[in-house]
């Protein structure tokens, strides 16, 4: 076990500034320090990624910082504090691409300092991350499709809304949507792909040019937790009764899957997500070989089991 070696009070929280996390955590002088760059803080699912990586930091006796952009929009604010994060020489980092492409010639400067690198949530086009801590998006978002399907008697025409075309989860998620529709429901017709970027309002008015453009539209898929619920608040605001699929969870959908506007959603296991890329971090450090991708595992939620222990532990507020 690590000498421990006090070198600082307790240190504040704060989201998406770079801060240490924890606010009764002590810094060690021989604590491994591990940033974690994540795609934003907005969204409640990126605070719960936060809370598992947290548990894990104190159960491994690391030192993390987790730090995101105010939007998943904001690309570049996010390659400054990758940046950043590789200046301080940190002995891991933890990164979930906002752009797949993007933040490649940071991470081979990782890879030259023989700093490992661990994504999260969202891979990047490339062998540099040790592993991937995510999501089968494919498989989930094709479970979205078939429930979709389900809900609009397995024909008419649908829409998606987006949260983007960069990451590697935008991509997964309507692909994976739109490759299930085609070989499995024919009878229906993807009348519509918008991008809203993962914004509410953004997404709502997306959703309402939809509905108005589509008079015959039966359901909207919305990729993430700012695109399912912008999609619900577009649907309301119409006025016009739709099928409404979702992504991620939070108190929004949550209430609205309760009342009925959304019929249900596909949950993530965001504390998992966030303990496995800590976990992978120091195990990556300790020389273990690690897989170059570990499922953190999705379910299908609606009203009739949002109560079950199993899918109550992986939904958030």
């Amino acid at each position: 076990m690590l000498k421990r070696k006090l070198i600082g009070a307790a240190i504040g929280v704060t989201f998406g500034v770079g801060t240490l996390v924890g606010a009764t955590s002590l810094a060690f002088a021989d604590q491994p320090y591990i940033p974690l760059i994540s795609k934003g803080f907005q969204h409640q699912f990126w605070q719960a990624v936060k809370s598992g990586a947290e548990q894990a930091a104190k159960e491994q006796n690391v030192r993390i910082t987790f730090e995101g952009p105010e939007t998943e929009a904001m690309v570049d604010k996010q390659i400054d504090m990758l940046s950043a994060a590789l200046a301080k020489k940190p002995q891991a980092l933890g990164i979930a691409a906002l752009d797949s492409k993007a933040a490649i010639p940071l991470l081979r400067r990782a890879q030259k300092e023989k700093i490992p690198v661990i994504a999260f949530d969202s891979g990047v086009d490339s062998d540099i991350p040790l592993t991937t801590c995510a999501t089968d998006n494919l498989a989930a978002a094709a479970l979205a499709a078939d429930k979709m399907a389900e809900a609009v008697g397995d024909s008419g025409e649908v829409g998606l809304i987006v949260h983007d075309q960069t990451s590697r989860t935008g991509v997964d998620r309507r692909d994976g949507f739109l490759n299930e529709m085609k070989s499995k429901h024919p009878n229906i017709k993807i009348v519509s792909v918008q991008y809203g970027g993962g914004d509410h309002l953004k997404s709502a008015e997306i959703a309402k040019a939809m509905i108005q453009a589509n008079p015959n539209l039966k359901g909207i898929f919305g990729s993430n937790e700012g695109s399912a619920e912008g999609a619900a608040i577009g649907v309301k605001e119409s006025g016009k009764k739709l099928v409404l699929i979702g992504y991620d969870s939070g108190k929004e959908q949550k209430d609205d899957i309760v009342s009925g506007l959304m019929a249900g959603a596909i949950t993530q296991n965001p504390v998992g997500i966030g303990k496995c890329v800590v976990d992978s971090a120091v195990k990556a450090l300790k020389g273990e070989k690690l897989p170059k991708k570990v499922d953190t595992g999705f379910y299908w939620y609606d009203k009739t089991n949002m109560t079950d222990p199993k899918i109550a532990a992986v939904l958030y507020d």
